[in-house]
């Protein structure tokens, strides 16, 4: 373990104690001999780092720990949004991922097969409904409060990045990019490309796209809506259409597409 990660989350069963590595990705380097999920590393160099002026991929997402989307997941609700440059907001959906897994979610976690690498978990929904059902699963989220939540709703998470180094490299039968968290980075070929090393030889990636057919890359900041904002850091939204494209370059290539109330989704493997 680096010596610049600090403790960031723990099981409410009692002190952690010292990591062993087990069969299971899902589970590797969070079990202690009781079988208790350990205190998950946050690295300490993001927050305090100065931001460059063009956020490079994968470091921009550190600023999902701004105060504005600490407070939303304290409370399970909004308002929140991502604010473009421009003014634009897109509203994020902190009641619906705080809550239980939804009809839409429900397609989501029955496609999930073997051990699952939820990218991005946030308070941790589908991970603790997956590990309900008893699959193998570890959250990532680079904000400190999303894991302490998705360690408190019954899931096993990490505080870090997805271009970090994780357990399991090459072992997930399934990796989860959802509430468009195919945006991480600002750079979907590079997510996409990631995601191929993450994955196991016949591996599968679950991607929530945009409602429409889009293929943006911009800069936001969080923002409550009533003057509190984060500092910016690169984002993406694509439609499925320039999903596909970019999954297909990335070495994936389409299995299943399906929508539901709303939401749309697509299944690639790899190729």
């Amino acid at each position: 373990m680096n010596d610049s990660m600090e403790q960031c989350a723990v099981d409410a069963s009692g002190p952690p104690s010292t990591p062993r590595q087990t069969a299971d990705p899902g589970r590797a380097a969070l079990l202690d001999a009781s079988g208790g999920v350990l205190r998950a590393p946050v690295d300490r160099r993001g927050p305090a780092r100065a931001e460059p002026a063009a956020p490079a991929v994968g470091a921009g997402a550190r600023e999902w720990h701004a105060d504005p989307y600490a407070a939303a997941l304290r409370t399970g609700r909004g308002p929140l949004f991502l604010r473009r440059g421009d003014g634009w907001l897109l509203p994020l959906e902190v009641e619906r991922w705080c809550a239980p897994p939804d009809e839409a979610d429900a397609t989501v976690l029955a496609r999930c097969r073997g051990g699952v690498l939820d990218v991005g978990c946030g308070p941790g929904r589908l991970v603790a409904a997956l590990a309900a059902r008893g699959h193998p699963v570890l959250g990532i989220d680079v904000s400190r409060h999303a894991v302490e939540r998705a360690v408190r709703e019954g899931g096993a998470a990490l505080c870090r990045s997805v271009f970090d180094p994780l357990p399991g490299t090459g072992r997930w039968a399934t990796l989860l990019l959802i509430d468009g968290n195919i945006g991480i980075g600002g750079d979907p070929a590079a997510l996409l490309a990631r995601a191929r090393e993450l994955a196991a030889p016949d591996g599968t990636v679950l991607v929530e796209t945009a409602g429409t057919e889009l293929d943006e890359r911009v800069v936001v900041r969080v923002d409550d809506g009533r003057g509190g904002h984060g500092t910016p850091f690169p984002w993406a939204r694509l439609g499925t259409r320039a999903l596909l494209a970019h999954g297909g370059r990335a070495g994936w290539r389409a299995v299943e597409q399906w929508r539901v109330g709303g939401r749309r989704f697509v299944q690639l493997r790899r190729g």
